[in-house]
């Protein structure tokens, strides 16, 4: 059988994504910061955008430029660009105002006074950091700082050490054969790194680590505190002081300045030197009430508002499309069907972000008048067929944005979440049940706290269908600890 090579035609229909179209989508999910990011970085590389106030020239299309380039009679064409009319709008003397002789301005040549040394640190020291100046500060052996520097590189951030003697001896073998760590060099630079600030730092586990900030507090080795830990340390972890209290054959009385002392360790010696910084959060819509009605307001601060350079488009319309003009006139217009993209991916993103916001308040108005317990079940889908839009472009508008309304800061995404069914009236919201559920925890009495069944029938008379283990995963999701962690004895 011969095989042959032959041309086909087929007709086929597909989507396909144009430019403008991936550029929409993709300025759509980015969040205020990345927007400005981009936006800045298009000014800079792009000559034909530029930053002012007035918007209405942008409204210009490529299709109109070019159509003006080719009617535009070719004997006013010239061989070179007249760039005398834009000159004159740049003052000269105020922009070479610093490098003139005799002027007020500050000379190039002026001593400057720098910024204080201590602004000039990248970021604020951390544990390790803190731990690795005490040991250059302490005479020790070139070995011995190697074995400590290695110990405190296996600290986790709570200050504990995740590696084994074993393991720490095997790092040795990096050097060589001959070169490895014993066991006694590890556990002398062991102690020496434990006897570092913060106490109770570079431990195994929690109870070797209270036993090293008991240490440094000067405890005395028959006290109370010791022999709780020591002897009933797992009956100390679930909380039963009663059982403690036989074991250690006091009364139960005497174990109460003893809980308050415990309470004064640190569970996480090195959270003091968290190097983690606030996150500050800027909305990119406010809800505001004005006059009866909730008005919704997109916050653009910041963002600068795009135009289409005058003297790019006066430059296109005076060059032909032939000669040696063809490759500049040909770059303009690619530069400038972008700007014309950009310009428009960007009102398109205000449009849609307005619309999805529209719908949010008019769908959750009565959150915003009582409160959460109003608080609607709502999906994605319920906006997406509310402004007539797929669902994959409402979350991508509420992705990584949040919302200033009367009732507080809010991620776009608060909004939705499922519904529970309720015996009575419509469906109630998790956000709710939840609230309802951190209510009753806070009005509990601290010495009989509801275990999860209870919270359980508790939310079930009052006609919410609700199953324990969804009550356990929502008070597991609110930071609630169980009920017998919660128990107070005293």
């Amino acid at each position: 059988m011969a095989l042959e090579q032959k041309l086909s035609l087929k007709l086929a229909q597909k989507l396909v994504m144009t430019p403008s179209l991936q550029q929409a989508i993709k300025l759509l999910q980015m969040t205020r910061m990345e927007l400005q990011t981009v936006v800045a970085q298009e000014l800079v590389e792009n000559p034909v955008l530029e930053e002012g106030d007035e918007t209405f020239e942008t409204e210009t299309t490529d299709e109109e430029d070019e159509e003006t380039a080719e009617t535009q009679p070719e004997e006013t064409a010239t061989d070179e660009l007249d760039h005398q009319e834009s000159m004159d709008d740049i003052d000269l003397d105020a922009y070479f105002n610093d490098y003139l002789e005799g002027s007020t301005g500050p000379s190039v040549f002026e001593s400057r006074e720098a910024p204080p040394l201590e602004n000039t640190l990248t970021r604020e020291p951390d544990l390790y950091d803190h731990l690795l100046w005490q040991l250059h500060m302490t005479e020790v052996s070139a070995r011995q700082r190697e074995i400590a520097e290695l110990i405190i590189g296996n600290l986790d951030p709570d200050g504990f050490l995740v590696a084994s003697t074993e393991e720490l001896q095997l790092m040795g073998w990096q050097e060589g054969p001959g070169e490895a760590y014993t066991a006694e060099e590890v556990l002398d630079a062991l102690r020496l790194i434990q006897s570092f600030d913060p106490p109770g730092v570079a431990c195994k586990d929690l109870r070797e680590s209270l036993t090293r900030q008991l240490d440094a507090r000067g405890e005395p080795e028959d006290s109370l505190v010791r022999r709780v830990i020591d002897e009933a340390w797992d009956l100390f972890l679930k909380r039963q002081f009663q059982p403690i209290a036989r074991k250690l054959e006091i009364p139960l009385a005497e174990l109460e300045p003893v809980i308050e002392s415990l309470r004064g360790l640190q569970l996480r010696p090195g959270r003091k030197f968290s190097t983690e910084r606030t996150h500050y959060v800027e909305p990119d819509v406010h809800i505001a009430k004005i006059s009866g009605k909730y008005v919704i307001l997109l916050n653009d601060d910041g963002m600068p508002r795009l135009r289409i350079s005058n003297a790019y488009r006066r430059m296109l319309r005076n060059m032909v499309n032939d000669g040696k003009e063809a490759d500049a006139r040909q770059f303009i217009k690619e530069k400038l069907r972008s700007a014309v993209w950009l310009i428009k991916s960007l009102d398109q993103r205000q449009r849609t972000i307005y619309k999805v916001s529209d719908s949010i308040v008019r769908q959750q108005q009565a959150f915003l008048e009582r409160g959460i317990e109003y608080l609607r079940p709502m999906v994605l889908r319920d906006v997406a067929d509310d402004i007539g839009m797929h669902e994959s472009t409402v979350s991508r508008v509420v992705s990584n944005k949040y919302m200033h309304t009367p009732r507080g800061l809010f991620p776009m995404k608060f909004f939705f979440h499922s519904g529970i069914d309720r015996e009575y009236g419509s469906d109630i919201s998790s956000l709710t049940v939840k609230g309802k559920i951190q209510h009753l925890i806070q009005e509990e009495d601290a010495k009989r706290p509801l275990s999860d069944s209870e919270l359980t029938r508790m939310l079930q008379r009052e006609g919410i269908n609700i199953a324990r283990r969804t009550v356990a995963k929502y008070r597991d999701e609110l930071g609630v600890p169980s009920s017998t962690n919660r128990k107070q004895v005293f």
